[in-house]
């Protein structure tokens, strides 16, 4: 026979989680409209339409409204992480990384909410620690591949291969700033990106 109170509490664990998920919706359409440092929690409880005391039973501040955001910019990059680990040769996986990763950047909310936090970042170290874990682990990745394209012979040896892997997120990471903030379409900067990236790391011909 059915427990009634574990579907009770089945049904209030998926209300809590809506209810957190809206709240941090809200939170996150505030930074995007009038900044992080000038967004207060009052802003975000009214955007999302619940008192103070709900709004702190779920964030006790904003601080752990951004080391959610860091926690579902976790997630989304464990698709990145997945198509690095592909076993295609690495010269291929890299193309496919740099255009994906790209177009993933180049969503305009995305750029906005990157520079907010970077932004607070740059006050707080305990901020930019939350998300330069998430940036590291995505190097780490990339190094690992062309790594891997060096050792078959699809990439080129490069003096310092994490230093390499570190410039070409940084690479990725402005033409995306530039293809919203110039509203220069990603399309057109695609084509150059992929050719930059592959002068630095493709082999030479002859």
């Amino acid at each position: 026979m059915a427990d009634p109170t574990a579907k009770s509490e089945t049904k209030r664990d998926r209300a809590v989680a809506a209810r957190r998920q809206h709240i941090l919706e809200a939170a996150v359409t505030c930074f995007l409209e009038a900044g992080y440092h000038q967004t207060g929690v009052r802003d975000i409880a009214r955007r999302a339409g619940v008192s103070l005391g709900n709004l702190y039973n779920h964030f006790p501040g904003k601080h752990d409204v951004l080391a959610e955001i860091a926690a579902l910019e976790r997630a989304e990059l464990k698709r990145f992480h997945t198509l690095l680990a592909g076993s295609a040769p690495a010269s291929e996986v890299l193309d496919d990384f740099v255009t994906a990763y790209a177009r993933y950047l180049a969503v305009p909310e995305n750029v906005i909410l990157s520079i907010e936090i970077t932004c607070e970042a740059l006050r707080k170290p305990d901020i930019a620690e939350m998300f330069l874990g998430n940036r590291r682990a995505l190097v780490g990745a990339l190094t690992a591949l062309i790594e891997r394209g060096v050792r078959e012979g699809s990439l080129r040896p490069v003096p310092d291969i994490a230093e390499a892997a570190h410039l070409v997120i940084e690479l990725i990471e402005g033409s995306a700033y530039r293809s919203v903030l110039d509203e220069v379409p990603m399309r057109r900067l695609m084509a150059t990106l992929r050719a930059f990236v592959s002068a630095m790391l493709m082999p030479r011909a002859g």
